[in-house]
């Protein structure tokens, strides 16, 4: 299973009819982690007159929250989710900040604005694919290192490391890591070692 989602943290700002708006756009992990990022926001901004929110916390998209954050009923949380729905993003955050410029904006304002906002926030953010990933270190004597990294240059390489031999440990898709240990050996004449390590969803 993959689903979509952002990577990392956006911050898009707006200003709409003398109101200051900033969406904060962020990848989480869990309902825990998305409360915890909300909480965050609300640090930065003590004086902010309203902060609205929508998330969907799982891979799935079962887990849905929103809040109006005393905006009127239905004029920001539940846009700010649809514009998530419509992405089709999952474990992801989205808080949109109002500071209030003393003109009010109307029911229907209200909505067009913070839709508009998170989905500024989307469109700056890196979108990305999530599939379940190996991790796999490759270990070599120093005189294969050229060789490896011709191997592993469209590859994501996560760290490396030079001690007794080089190390470099990357990530592919699950599904390719029979092959990829496969062309690897061949690519390497053998002489290289193999180790598969955790498995994961990653932004490939």
């Amino acid at each position: 299973m993959d689903y979509q989602s952002v990577v990392g943290e956006t911050v898009a700002e707006k200003t709409i009819e003398k109101s200051k708006f900033l969406a904060y756009v962020a990848h989480i992990e869990g309902e825990e982690a998305a409360k915890a990022y909300l909480l965050k926001v609300r640090s930065l901004h003590p004086a902010a007159t309203h902060v609205c929110y929508g998330y969907i916390a799982d891979k799935i998209g079962n887990v849905q929250r929103f809040s109006d954050d005393g905006e009127p009923q239905g004029t920001a949380g539940m846009p700010i989710l649809g514009v998530l729905k419509a992405h089709e993003l999952r474990e992801t955050v989205i808080a949109v900040v109002r500071y209030f410029g003393g003109i009010k904006l109307g029911a229907g304002g209200l909505t067009r604005a913070y839709a508009g906002c998170a989905a500024d926030g989307i469109a700056q953010s890196d979108v990305k694919k999530y599939d379940m990933g190996s991790e796999i270190c490759l270990s070599v004597d120093y005189s294969e290192v050229n060789a490896v990294l011709r191997f592993l240059e469209n590859t994501v390489i996560l760290s490396r490391d030079f001690s007794d031999e080089a190390r470099f440990t990357v990530i592919v898709r699950e599904t390719d890591a029979e092959t990829f240990s496969k062309d690897a050996r061949d690519f390497l004449n053998g002489r290289v070692k193999l180790s598969v390590g955790k498995k994961y969803f990653y932004p490939f």
